[in-house]
């Protein structure tokens, strides 16, 4: 079985998205079920999640809704994780909207015993705002974004994958964490694909790229040598002038993102979008 766990705070203008198209899914081998984790909620996340008990059904999923009073994406997932039956797990983020073969094709890629983590192939929808379209072309043309299964917005595990860690401890990049469990050559990306939207804003796209790098740095701090299991291509000073070249618009707004981050010091708290 398929086990999806989905952690939600305050993602009620989200979640409904992000449940049509799971149970939209082709037919999973082995069954499937879903878990909506709402956490710290102050809308109606939980109330919207419940409400797609007969779609579930009729699509033969089994879905669970949790609603936890204390807020916390760690907390979430290990919530999730406690009430979840499937030996393949997928960590699915609530404003993610998921291509119909995706799960089946996750499911596939996890069979064998040994140790596997799998994604599928992220695709940023159209941005709004011209600086964040400015971003994100440049951004996905980065090493890691062109990494395999790089695992932002989703991320899959088998039996044997899961048994690598224990609880998710209380940091900011579980997704890193999770991953960096995993040499490159244990890492699986499906064809099928996912829409993952980015933040809009120069001020919002600071904040996210200041908590990215944050989290990275909680990593190194707690597990010396773990990012040495990244494996993503180095691109140095004439990869990056070869990117900035190629796309001057999106450089300059990458930089200026960058150099905004350093200059100025915030909150490393969660905030939406990456």
């Amino acid at each position: 079985m398929l086990s999806v766990i989905i952690p939600a705070s305050n993602e009620a203008g989200y979640i409904g998205a992000c449940l049509t198209a799971l149970f939209a899914s082709d037919p999973v081998p082995g069954g499937a079920e879903a878990v909506v984790v709402a956490n710290g909620c102050r809308d109606a996340t939980a109330a919207v999640a419940r409400g797609f008990a007969a779609q579930a059904a009729a699509a033969g999923w089994r879905l669970q809704v949790l609603d936890l009073a204390q807020g916390g994406k760690p907390g979430a997932l290990n919530a999730g994780d406690a009430v979840v039956q499937g030996d393949r797990r997928a960590y699915l983020d609530a404003d993610v909207v998921v291509s119909p073969p995706l799960m089946a094709a996750l499911v596939a890629a996890l069979a064998p015993d040994t140790p596997l983590y799998a994604g599928g192939t992220p695709v940023i929808p159209p941005p709004r705002s011209r600086v964040t379209r400015a971003y994100a072309r440049f951004w996905q043309r980065l090493p890691f974004a062109q990494s395999v299964a790089p695992g932002y917005g989703l991320f899959a595990v088998n039996a044997a994958g899961r048994a690598r860690w224990g609880a998710f401890p209380a940091i900011i990049s579980d997704d890193t964490f999770v991953r960096l469990q995993f040499l490159p050559s244990e890492r699986r990306q499906v064809a099928p694909t996912y829409l993952w939207p980015m933040i809009e804003g120069f001020a919002a796209l600071v904040r996210v790229r200041r908590r990215q790098d944050h989290g990275v740095a909680e990593i190194e701090q707690h597990w010396p040598g773990l990012t040495a299991r990244e494996g993503k291509a180095r691109l140095g000073l004439s990869g990056i002038a070869r990117l900035a070249l190629a796309d001057p618009c999106g450089f300059a707004v990458y930089a200026a993102v960058s150099l905004a981050v350093r200059l100025k010091r915030g909150s490393s708290g969660w905030t939406r979008g990456r």
